[in-house]
């Protein structure tokens, strides 16, 4: 993969000389993840007894280290969410084809809705295989066009058409995922077009995850933003199947996925029609309450009014689906180990002393759940977007030891990248871009709710070429976690983590939070990037 690092030089030379190593402690890293990922704070979901915990703890850091409340005050900016529970008696109903099919909860399907009311009902809604429900029109592809969908339900592929290319060559960027890939735009467009009800068609590899995970995300009490219309302009039902039910189905109708597939993977793809009626119904339990997210700051000396970001997730997904007898979510490396590592710099920022721009800390809440505490502070800042000079994102650190390289998520995209890679070189390693451009890592972080509004972030993760133990141990412990613990009771707190990597990876987040905190410069989007244009304008 090439990197698009074109006019770096310039910005390069607006950028300070190497600032001075951080005091990063391996103490508050190792205290603050232990604490935060134990049993006593319940996996640490939003409005929950452990959110109440988390949230007292990680101020209670914040102000020991030496920061001040970032909200007039306050340590916190209250999130309105609503928590929704679906009654998991629930099926979806297959009729009309050649024989009737009953998916079952969890088995076969996971559904909810994103509107905001007690009781959700379709009846014979007329079943359309839309493809990957792309509707991009500066791309010239459209899986909608020519089908009227409204009232109906939609069966969609998940990714983008290309996938499963070798290369960054294709009309989504090839094996790069785009947003467009993302399941959130998937049930967005559907929305766009007035469906009843948008079903995703789960497959491990292009979703990045297996099904296991939906089931642990899509189960239980679900979190969304709260709003005075109730969502009202969401689809009334959406969700999951599992590859298995989605051949059923389409089999019932006369149809075979595979073949299907091929077809949506080319341009000018026309939506089908399976002559299918779908039918569910399900209650959904309703409580409107308030999240939070932490957020302190370190006032600049000389330009206050100036800030740079730092953002972790400090929310879990609480109590889940059991696994082995378990049933809570810990969530240690993900994202104990981030906020401990939000604790840790703020730290080594107030024995450092002040910078000259102010430095904000922000530890938000359900971005387990979309994203919507980094999305609520992006359109609600405490501090102005236009006047935030750039951010950098933790979610998830290196608990494997040192490695060679560092990874870039979404490269190519905005001139932090040439800073990053200045400190790494430093540090004897090179910047790579991601091994896995095909899970949309970039889409499914924090950093994302403040780039989609112009405010320039970086988000990396360090490589899986270990300094001891090399490539083929790196690539073997980073599968073992996706498939074993990510988003499972099994992501629990080990004495046995190696901490010189993430002090390592701590190091070039300070060192570049450091730059534009003591520098002037104002770094953009390359002009190719999809959030130049906000950048530009917000700066205006």
């Amino acid at each position: 993969m090439k990197r698009a690092f074109a006019g770096i030089a310039a910005f390069a030379l607006c950028v300070p000389a190497f600032a001075a190593d951080p005091d990063i402690s391996v103490g508050t890293l190792k205290e603050v993840t232990k604490t935060l990922s134990s049993d006593a704070f319940e996996g640490r979901a939003p409005t929950t007894r452990g959110e109440d915990k988390t949230v007292g703890y990680i101020a209670g850091r914040f102000a020991a280290a030496g920061l001040q409340p970032a909200n007039k005050g306050s340590w916190f900016q209250d999130v309105p969410m609503v928590r929704m529970t679906v009654n998991p008696a629930t099926s979806l109903k297959i009729t009309g084809g050649k024989a009737p099919l009953d998916l079952a909860y969890k088995t076969d399907l996971v559904v909810s809705s994103y509107r905001i009311v007690p009781h959700t009902e379709i009846r014979d809604s007329d079943v359309v295989f839309v493809g990957y429900g792309i509707n991009a029109p500066e791309r010239g592809w459209n899986d909608y066009k020519g089908v009227d969908v409204k009232g109906k339900t939609v069966v969609i592929l998940i990714n983008d058409p290309d996938y499963e290319a070798k290369d960054l060559k294709g009309p989504f960027g090839g094996r790069a995922m785009t947003y467009y890939g993302r399941w959130t735009y998937k049930f967005e467009e559907a929305a766009r077009q007035g469906a009843a009800a948008a079903i995703i068609v789960h497959d491990t590899f292009p979703a990045a995850y297996p099904w296991g995970v939906v089931v642990s995300s899509w189960t239980g009490a679900q979190i969304h933003m709260d709003a005075a219309d109730n969502h009202m302009n969401e689809t009334e039902a959406n969700g999951w199947i599992t590859n298995e039910a989605a051949q059923k189905l389409m089999a019932s109708a006369g149809f075979d996925l595979v073949r299907l597939t091929a077809a949506a993977k080319k341009k000018g793809f026309k939506a089908v029609p399976l002559k299918l009626k779908a039918s569910l119904a399900f209650d959904t339990a309703i409580e409107h309450q308030l999240s939070k997210n932490v957020v302190g700051i370190l006032p600049g000396k000389s330009r206050p009014d100036e800030y740079v970001l730092y953002s972790a997730h400090w929310d879990h997904l609480g109590i889940c689906e059991p696994v082995k007898g378990d049933n809570i979510c810990n969530g240690a490396l993900d994202n104990a180990t981030g906020t401990a590592g939000l604790v840790s710099l703020a730290e080594a920022y107030v024995k450092a002393g002040p910078a000259e721009r102010s430095v904000v800390f922000a530890a938000v809440t359900a971005e387990e759940s979309g994203l919507l505490g980094s999305e609520f502070y992006a359109a609600n800042p405490i501090f102005p977007l236009a006047k935030t000079v750039g951010g950098i994102n933790m979610d998830g650190l290196n608990i494997l030891g040192r490695t060679k390289d560092v990874v870039v998520i979404g490269p190519g995209k905005s001139e932090l990248e040439p800073m990053l890679e200045k400190y790494a070189k430093a540090q004897g390693r090179v910047v790579m871009p991601e091994p896995t451009p095909e899970k949309g890592s970039f889409y499914r972080s924090d950093h994302f709710s403040l780039a989609k509004l112009g405010v320039p972030m970086i988000y990396f993760d360090a490589g899986e070429d270990l300094v001891n133990g090399g490539k083929a141990a790196g690539a073997a412990a980073s599968e073992d976690y996706t498939t074993n613990r990510y988003h499972k009771p099994q992501d629990e707190y080990r004495d046995d983590w190696v901490w010189d990597g993430a002090v390592e990876d701590l190091t070039l987040n300070y060192r570049i939070g450091r730059d534009l905190a003591d520098g002037t410069a104002w770094p953009n989007w390359y002009p190719g990037a999809e959030f130049r244009a906000a950048r530009d304008a917000s700066r205006k």
